[in-house]
């Protein structure tokens, strides 16, 4: 199986966070001790293993408005072969009923990390209430799929604190210290 390091490069660190523990995530359907906590569980050694018919569904829901920059899926087709997805929908909305599909992603036998970008089309991170991830098929024709982890990412907002100005002159200097 491939290593575990982040998917997020040296580049980005500190300009994005994980933010998946603000959400609510479901499933279309699961085995029993293979749902959202292996989902979630920071593990490549556990999954999710879906238990039904396609497409199979991951819905990712927040409790207010959220920018979301990129999803990040863990996919190992030596591991899970027929199991791995193949071909996945991404989908983003207010609520189930008004999703808008905003990419759709051939996978070719994967092995780590897919980053897939959320941007709008304005090219900028989508603001939204749910994210939904549907497998649309799998790889062999597969029927149940396997998801190992998923990582949902937001920029860092930069905090007003930090634009404050500088005072250094001598002035301000001698103010500086509490008497």
């Amino acid at each position: 199986m491939s290593d575990n390091k982040d998917p997020i490069p040296p580049s980005k660190q500190g300009k994005i966070r994980e933010i998946g523990s603000q959400a609510v995530w479901s499933l279309s359907s699961c085995k029993p001790g293979f749902g959202v906590d292996q989902l979630r569980d920071g593990s490549l050694e556990t999954y999710w293993q879906s238990d039904g018919t396609q497409p199979h569904l991951v819905n990712i829901q927040f409790r207010r408005k959220t920018t979301v920059d990129r999803i990040c899926i863990y996919a190992d087709y030596k591991s899970d072969e027929s199991y791995t997805p193949n071909k996945i929908s991404v989908r983003v909305g207010n609520h189930f009923h008004d999703l808008q599909e905003i990419e759709v992603l051939e996978l070719t036998e994967p092995s780590g990390w897919v980053t897939i970008s959320l941007e709008d089309s304005d090219r900028k991170p989508v603001r939204t209430f749910m994210i939904q991830i549907a497998v649309l098929s799998n790889h062999q024709n597969g029927r149940d799929t396997h998801m190992r982890q998923i990582k949902v990412y937001s920029p860092v907002q930069e905090n007003s604190i930090a634009k404050l100005p500088v005072f250094n002159s001598v002035e301000l200097s001698m103010h500086s210290t509490i008497r």
